[in-house]
Order: C-alpha cells, then sequence, then structure tokens
C-alpha cells in the first residue's frame, strides 16, 4: 500500500476537468459514499458500554451526534470526557468498528454516480476525518480509486474540525476554485467545512445526522447520493 493521496491514472489535480457545470465535488466518505452507520452505531455502543453508559438506538444517536466527538459525548454523558476516558472509548471505538466495517458497502447508486461524473469530464476528491492508511485500501478495495483526483484522510489523533483539513486539501488541488467547489456531506461538519474555505455544501440524509439536523446547516439536505449531484450542479451552474 502506498502513501500517496494521488490517485493513479485520474489526472492530475493542476488539469482539472469539469462538467458543463465546471462544479469540483468533494466527497465525504464515512456515511456518505461508504454506508458505514451500522458499524458506527455498533462500535459507539461498545464503546458507551465500557464506562456503562446506555447503548443509543440510530434514532437518537443521529438526533444527538456532533462533532468535535467528545461534545457529542458530553451531550450524553453531561459533561466532556476526561482525557483517559477520551482515549479509552477511542481505541474502543475503532477496534470493534475495524471488526464491523468489513461488512459495509458503498451507498446505493455511488459507483454509477461516480463513473457519469468523471465520464461527463468532471472532476471529484475524497477528503475524509477517517484515519487515511485506513482510507487508501478501502477506496481502492472497491474500485473506485481511479474516479478521483486526490483522497485525504486524517493524519494524527482523532477529534477536532474538518475546516482545517478542508482548506489543505483544496490548496493540494491546485487549478481547483473554492466558488465552483460543492462538498457532498452527511454531517453539519462538512457544511462548516465548505463555509470555511468558500465552498458549497449538500448534506446527505442517510449518515450520522438527522434530517432536522442538517437543516440546521442553512445548505440543501437531500436524501439520496443522485439528488446530491443534481444539487451540486444547480448550485454553481
Amino acid at each position: 500500500m502506498t502513501q500517496s493521496t494521488e490517485m493513479p491514472d485520474a489526472g492530475t489535480a493542476g488539469a482539472a476537468g469539469t462538467t458543463a457545470s465546471g462544479a469540483h465535488l468533494v466527497w465525504d466518505w464515512n456515511g456518505t459514499l461508504f454506508h458505514d452507520i451500522d458499524a458506527v452505531l455498533s462500535a459507539t455502543n461498545a464503546a458507551f458500554a465500557e464506562l456503562g453508559m446506555e447503548s443509543l438506538t440510530l434514532e437518537r444517536y443521529r438526533r444527538l451526534y456532533c462533532v468535535p466527538i467528545p461534545l457529542f459525548y458530553e451531550r450524553l454523558m453531561g459533561r466532556l470526557p476526561t482525557q483517559a476516558e477520551w482515549d479509552h472509548m477511542d481505541a474502543v471505538f475503532h477496534r470493534h468498528y475495524r471488526e464491523h466495517h468489513i461488512r459495509c458497502g458503498l451507498a446505493a447508486g455511488a459507483a454509477a454516480l461516480l463513473e457519469r461524473w468523471q465520464e461527463a469530464g468532471g472532476t471529484q476528491s475524497i477528503l475524509s476525518m477517517y484515519q487515511h492508511e485506513d482510507l487508501l485500501p478501502l477506496v481502492r478495495g472497491f474500485g473506485i480509486e481511479g474516479r478521483f483526483v486526490r483522497v485525504d484522510g486524517r493524519r494524527g489523533p482523532s477529534g477536532g474540525s474538518k475546516a482545517e483539513h478542508m482548506e489543505r486539501h483544496l490548496r493540494a488541488l491546485r487549478g481547483v476554485a473554492p466558488r465552483r467547489t460543492v462538498v457532498i456531506g452527511d454531517a453539519v461538519d462538512d457544511a462548516v467545512a465548505a463555509a470555511h474555505v468558500g465552498a458549497h455544501a449538500v448534506l446527505y440524509s442517510g449518515g450520522s445526522h438527522s434530517r432536522p439536523s442538517l437543516a440546521e446547516a442553512g445548505v440543501p439536505v437531500v436524501d439520496t447520493l443522485a439528488e446530491a449531484v443534481a444539487e451540486a450542479e444547480r448550485l454553481v451552474g
């Protein structure tokens, strides 16, 4: 496995092609392209069980979820976790997630959407808060690596905001203008990251947040990835 974030045979960021709308898509991975909400919920409940906390239903998880993740835990615990609690819960979460996520697949229609966007001359990339060295083999395993001009996962410890990562990601995509960029994700943090760099955002309801929670971000909310791509074209049209 190589550590490169530039995906082979997908062109270069400096020579970004466009669709008729001229949009570049920045896709989130977990909960968006990768339908892993069941694995996330199972791993979260395993981490909570370590502290004797009650298990969450999917509905409650989506209603309360937020980032940075310690703030999500604060909503459930009534206080921020101590550093020792956070470190332990984070380790338990990732151990259980690795066990469960192997049964997860791409979101419905995702592979065909990525292919059509590329074949129409458009460019797209992935920016995820999932650990970089774990993200790359997943993308490659689904046979979609050639659809992206760049794939970036998180480097460093868990937690934190996506905004600074988005800034670095777009800076690396030379020739991609933020005003012609649409971030597609399943969390309010994706909209915040997009606004931080002057890009558009479309939020997808099939992942970590409830639809009402997503609506609070003040950006378009959709129920399918096909709708997300159509909305992206409208935003930059």
